[in-house]
């Protein structure tokens, strides 16, 4: 099972079985130039804009994101408005405006849909584990990926914690039918490395998310790749 993190340019991660022809893919995709994390800071700033709270600069919200939407308006706020009720309404103005606007300039990194496609074409399950919002996870999976039969598409779910509680892999593991032992967790986070911890899987750090890679040595997981094609050596060494 191979799960990916780190799909479109600013968002992607693998998890892939490590058994001939039973591997799973889950992946918690981003896309290029960085327009996930651009269309994140644009809503997230048009949510505060309109609260009347101040804004920030795009390259803030690198470590403001990767653990949830609530999480990340949470950061975003200033110091002494950093309540729930605060979240909430911050939430209401960011997903009509973030709905609209998540694809326009997104795109997947290189390389990564030929990925799917001979993981799939080998007969490999693939999955997604994502902390953005499950509507729009479905979203963006839909309309970059149309022809990859994904085992399970999830997002950020009411009453579900998000990364790094590996719940998420667990559910994928259920469907998928597979023990820990056949999954190789692709990431490009702190929190994707934890995850894959805590879920007690094969663990791959990528380096062309926007964290740096001393931030995923800093977990030692068992690999870390710069090209996407590297997960497929990876899975069929």
């Amino acid at each position: 099972m191979t799960c990916i993190n780190r799909l479109f340019e600013r968002n992607v991660v693998s998890l892939c079985s490590l058994k001939k022809k039973k591997y799973e893919e889950i992946s918690n995709i981003r896309f290029r130039r960085n327009p996930t994390k651009h269309h994140l800071a644009q809503s997230t700033n048009h949510a505060l804009a309109a609260l009347g709270y101040p804004t920030h600069k795009e390259e803030e919200y690198n470590f403001m994101v990767g653990n949830g939407i609530n999480k990340l308006f949470e950061r975003a706020l200033p110091e002494g408005k950093k309540t729930e009720e605060n979240v909430l309404r911050v939430r209401k103005e960011f997903v009509p405006y973030y709905d609209q606007h998540n694809a326009d300039k997104s795109r997947p990194y290189p390389g990564i849909t030929e990925l799917l496609d001979e993981l799939q074409a080998k007969g490999l399950q693939v999955a997604v584990a994502s902390n953005k919002y499950q509507a729009a996870t479905e979203k963006l999976i839909a309309h970059y990926f149309p022809n990859i039969r994904f085992t399970a598409v999830f997002g950020q779910r009411e009453g579900v914690n998000v990364k790094p509680d590996p719940t998420v892999v667990y559910d994928i593991l259920k469907i998928a039918q597979i023990s820990k032992e056949d999954v190789l967790y692709v990431g490009d986070s702190g929190v994707d490395m934890q995850t894959a911890i805590h879920a007690e899987v094969t663990s791959c750090g990528v380096t062309w998310g926007f964290r740096p890679r001393a931030e995923l040595e800093t977990f030692h997981p068992n690999y870390i790749i710069d090209k996407a094609e590297e997960v497929l050596e990876i899975v069929f060494r």
